[in-house]
């Protein structure tokens, strides 16, 4: 077989895993959003076997037999988008072939049923109902992790999954600089802001909010066209391309809520809209890694959706939506969205105090890992993690350990990539600013387009080009650093302070 016909049939089988995956994507979708709630044993069920189908295409005979005659170094006989091809899926390869079959089904299974134990478990702030299916939960990934193997931390092999070739040693040394700047820093905004105005409160119909958000969404640049905006218990995308989904939920007293959900989903949602459709189905039209992906949420959130021109030209759509809020000015505004606060739930912390969510998130995850803590400790450990970092104590689990969707899906190695998605968010963002004039002044007039544009041409049509570390050099020629996300902050908020 040539090397043209051997690179084609491993294409097509390729998309073939794409296709199994999109399919349990649609599932799981389907489940957070319209499936009656007896459904879900037969759900877990559909999604182990479709689960399972999936690793034996990538780990079976036939693309073992299509990888060993194919070479994705350079003068292999490929091109450079089939090396990355052909690189991504024998990392995968050679990763998901050490984990049996059964357990990669039993795992799914357990995601399933764990996520329809959680939800009642966080309405009715029961941790005891979910410790159980949690711990199952927690083995199963294990089990995997033992399975792959890892050269430090078991941990490294969770994180993996998420953040390709990261270790928890790396990212606990970018954390701990990140902290030596942002806990001080923190302390001292929190403190001068107990004196500030609290959140702007009102009635504020959802059916109403959802339309803001869709129109915000849409003004961003996502295109409903080929895509919807759902509610479910906890915001979150799925799909590629043609078909990209997300979910946002609402506060009837609150806007921000739903506005910034829209936004860091959208923002989600932008990526994966903007891969190059010739590489469909491959891991050329892929993220990057969860790091890049979060990235993405978290500058549309962030780095534009809090930023003073941004507000110049999104308050007065707002005002159309809600009459009653007309007396709101844009500084008021502005920093209503900015201030500090010490917030039991991580979606609606503040941008100063997020990434401490985020590092409570990673201690705890890393002891589960390396067997330093039990299920049963976990609310305690919360509670106590709270004080230290934020000051604040949970009242109860369900604004606790329980308030992510997380865990119950088996998402162990995710929350780092949050942090790691600021940072680069933070890089990326002046970058852009760098290379568009006019950036933000344009935002004031509702020209978002110089900014998408940007992101599709460097970060969203690459797709895995680069691994996150590289992509992250080439953009902005600098590796990953948190002193470019700490200037911002510090920055921003000294000239908050000023106005």
């Amino acid at each position: 077989m040539t090397t043209e016909k051997r690179y084609e049939a491993f294409l097509a089988l390729a998309r073939e895993i794409y296709d199994l995956e999109r399919a349990e994507e649609l599932l799981s979708w389907d489940q957070q959003t319209y499936m009656p709630p007896k459904g879900a044993g037969a759900r877990a069920s559909q999604l182990g076997t479709l689960a399972g189908l999936r690793h034996d295409l990538l780990v079976g005979s036939r693309m073992a037999d299509l990888l060993a005659g194919l070479d994705e170094r350079e003068g292999g006989g490929l091109d450079e988008d089939a090396r990355v091809n052909v690189r991504e899926i024998r990392r995968l390869h050679d990763r998901e072939r050490k984990v049996p079959t059964e357990l990669v089904k039993e795992l799914a299974r357990l995601q399933s049923l764990s996520h329809e134990a959680w939800v009642p478990a966080r309405k009715g702030s029961n941790f005891g109902a979910f410790a159980p299916w949690l711990e199952k939960v927690l083995r199963a990934k294990l089990l995997i992790a033992d399975a792959i193997g890892f050269a430090g931390s078991r941990y490294d092999a969770l994180l993996d999954e998420f953040e390709p070739g990261a270790t928890a040693s790396e990212i606990a040394r970018v954390f701990d600089r990140l902290k030596e700047r942002l806990v001080p820093f923190a302390e001292r905004v929190l403190e001068e802001s107990r004196s500030a105005p609290g959140p702007i409160k009102g009635d504020y119909p959802i059916a109403a909010q959802e339309k803001l958000c869709r129109r915000l969404a849409e003004m961003i640049g996502f295109d409903m066209e080929a895509g919807r905006i759902d509610i479910s218990a906890h915001p979150f995308t799925m799909g590629n391309l043609h078909d990209v989904r997300f979910t946002n939920r609402y506060d009837e007293h609150d806007l921000s809520s739903g506005i910034f959900g829209a936004l860091h989903e959208g923002g989600h949602a932008l990526y994966e809209q903007g891969y190059d459709p010739a590489h469909a189905g491959t891991p050329r039209a892929a993220y990057a890694s969860l790091g890049i992906h979060e990235s993405q949420s978290r500058m549309w959130e962030n780095f534009v959706g809090r930023s003073r021109p941004f507000w110049m030209h999104a308050l007065p759509i707002l005002k159309e939506y809600f009459p009653s809020a007309a007396g709101i000015g844009l500084d008021e505004w502005h920093r209503n969205v900015n201030r500090a606060e010490a917030s039991l739930i991580r979606v609606e912390a503040d941008e100063v105090t997020y990434n401490l969510h985020i590092l409570l998130r990673f201690e705890i995850e890393k002891e589960l890992a390396e067997g330093r803590l039990s299920v049963r400790d976990l609310p305690g450990v919360w509670n106590d993690k709270m004080r230290s970092y934020l000051g604040i104590e949970p009242p109860d689990d369900a604004r606790g350990v329980l308030q992510d969707i997380h865990w119950s899906m088996g998402l162990l190695g995710y929350f780092p990539t949050y942090a790691l998605g600021n940072l680069y968010a933070a890089q990326f963002y002046r970058a852009a600013r760098r290379a568009i004039p006019g950036l933000e002044e344009g935002f004031s007039r509702g020209e978002f387009a110089p900014l998408l544009t940007w992101l599709r041409k460097e970060i969203h049509t690459r797709g895995r080009t680069y691994p996150s570390g590289e992509l992250a050099r080439v953009v902005t020629g600098e590796p990953l650093d948190s002193s470019c996300f700490m200037d911002y902050l510090e920055e921003k908020h000294g000239g908050m302070r000023a106005a």
